[in-house]
């Protein structure tokens, strides 16, 4: 129970910019996933996507990083 509840607080605190590292991003919670994929990353198991910034995936994608920094954020603080 303790290591439940000290996950949700982590995840709550967790806030994504341009510059939050795809991996931390995935794993702080995988089920943000369908969000990229929206995009056309398909490879979120690749060592080189999950290490890149969601700012720079986001440039490579031609995808407004704005929009889906909002939508990630919105699912953290609904967690």
């Amino acid at each position: 129970m303790l290591a439940s509840l000290e996950r949700r607080i982590i995840i709550m605190a967790f806030v994504v910019t341009k510059d939050t590292i795809i991996g931390d991003i995935l794993d702080a919670d995988f089920e943000v996933s369908p969000y990229f994929l929206e995009m056309g990353m398909h490879c979120l198991g690749c060592p080189s996507s999950r290490g890149e910034t969601l700012g720079e995936a986001c440039a490579v994608h031609g995808v407004e990083a704005d929009d889906l920094i909002e939508k990630l954020n919105a699912h953290f603080e609904n967690l």
